[in-house]
């Protein structure tokens, strides 16, 4: 079982990141879809695994690229943080980028709203923020992918209480 934390929009503010990580104790492998605002390191440092990070649109002076494809497990994955793809109005553009590039999942941030949207040609998975939510609960909230025995994705949205 391979378990996967995707997190976005964390803007500088780590406390949340650190209480899900103290809360799940191991993950195979983080995902960070952008708005880290410097705080790589720490980001990185904290998981104790693989971290893979993408710029967002306030990421000003990383080095951090703005998209990146993945294989996680049978899964192409791109990750991006999604502001280049008009996001705010709705996924259709970026799912559409992503099935004609032969991808799997797609995983994005930007909007701070969490969405987990099953199709059968594409996955597209925001975690929402952990530091800024804007959904209706204003929960802050983290995606977790698992891959079970089979290599089948699950996804589960999860909420910092």
């Amino acid at each position: 079982m391979e378990k996967i934390l995707i997190v976005s929009d964390t803007h500088r503010k780590n406390e949340n990141y650190m209480k899900v990580l103290q809360r799940l104790g191991k993950v195979d492998m983080v995902i960070h879809l952008g708005d880290i605002e410097g705080s790589e390191y720490t980001i990185q440092e904290a998981a104790g695994c693989p971290v893979e990070m993408v710029a967002g649109n306030n990421d000003f002076f990383s080095n951090l690229p703005s998209e990146k494809t993945l294989q996680i497990g049978r899964y192409c994955v791109m990750i991006t943080h999604g502001h280049r793809y008009y996001i705010s109005m709705g996924n259709e553009m970026l799912k559409k980028e992503a099935v004609a590039n032969g991808v799997d999942i797609v995983m994005y941030g930007h909007t701070h709203r969490p969405v987990i949207d099953i199709s059968k040609n594409i996955i597209a998975i925001n975690p929402g923020s952990l530091s800024y939510p804007r959904q209706e609960n204003r929960k802050p909230s983290y995606i977790i992918m698992m891959l079970d025995e089979h290599g089948d994705a699950r996804f589960e949205l999860k909420y910092v209480e």
